[in-house]
């Protein structure tokens, strides 16, 4: 069983729901991202989505665009990302790392490289924003065979096909994207997402997660009560920034307040 799938085995039999945070790699700096990480999962990440930083990130906002054009000023590239997830793993086993990112790095690196460096980096999953499930069959059989789960947005305009043909062909977790537009964005319909969740939830076994316009504990609170878990990223990447040498304990302190209010459902449902 994957890191993934025993991490949502584990929060359903205890009615949690998944907090995802992402945040990009390299961004102030690869030292500094080590240790964001270990300060996302003591303030109670259960999986963490590490953005690699890509010159044309066309699917997110001006917040996380900036993070990439940072990185990448500094030169950071998708081996040094998966070295610092090496890194990681030398004192975390158990919380789930995906890489998120585009598909022109993994191409340059060659697929079947980025696959076995990926294995011994100990990345759990890989999500390629432009990587449509149509093209992504011979990714998903190479990722397959060394246990690295693939994951797939969906969007509001999703048809019913791609529904069907993600939810046969991801793994791990399927990512509904809540908005039409990009990271950042605000304005959530909540009954929308909830008619939407439970209409993806015909075609796939998987947990869906939801992220795009999350940006507090009470919103998290909320998709939290439809979804099978909360993605939430631009604020995080905001918080980055604006707080410098400060950024892990922001980061754990914003983040504990997120799953408290989390689990306040989980606890009203008890009671």
């Amino acid at each position: 069983m994957s890191r993934i799938n025993a991490t949502f085995q584990a929060l359903q039999q205890r009615q949690q729901k998944a907090l995802i945070p992402f945040i990009t790699a390299g961004d102030p700096s690869l030292s500094l991202t080590l240790t964001l990480m270990h300060a996302l999962v003591a303030g109670g990440a259960d999986v963490i989505e590490l953005g690699v930083p890509f010159s044309d990130p066309m699917a997110d906002g001006p917040v996380i665009q900036r993070a990439s054009e940072r990185a990448l000023a500094q030169g950071v590239t998708l081996r040094e990302v998966m070295g610092v997830v090496s890194q990681f793993r030398q004192t975390n086993q158990s919380t789930p790392v995906v890489l998120m990112g585009y598909a022109n790095p993994i191409e340059a690196m060659g697929v079947e490289a980025f696959a076995r460096a990926a294995q011994t980096a100990g990345v759990d999953g890989v999500l390629v924003v432009d990587y449509p499930p149509e093209e992504a069959k011979g990714l998903v059989m190479l990722l397959d065979k060394v246990q690295i789960d693939t994951i797939f947005l969906l969007s509001p305009t999703t048809r019913e096909s791609r529904l069907r043909e993600v939810g046969q062909l991801g793994r791990g977790y399927l990512y509904y994207v809540s908005l039409n537009g990009v990271t950042g964005a605000a304005n959530m319909d909540l009954e929308a997402v909830a008619s939407r969740v439970k209409q993806i939830k015909q075609f796939t076994h998987l947990p869906v997660g939801v992220g795009f316009g999350i940006r507090d504990a009470a919103s998290a609170k909320r998709v939290s009560a439809v979804a099978d878990a909360v993605v939430i990223g631009s604020r995080l990447v905001q918080e980055i920034q604006e707080a410098g040498p400060q950024a892990p304990q922001r980061l754990e302190s914003l983040l504990r307040e997120i799953r408290q209010a989390m689990d306040e459902n989980v606890n009203k449902a008890a009671s």
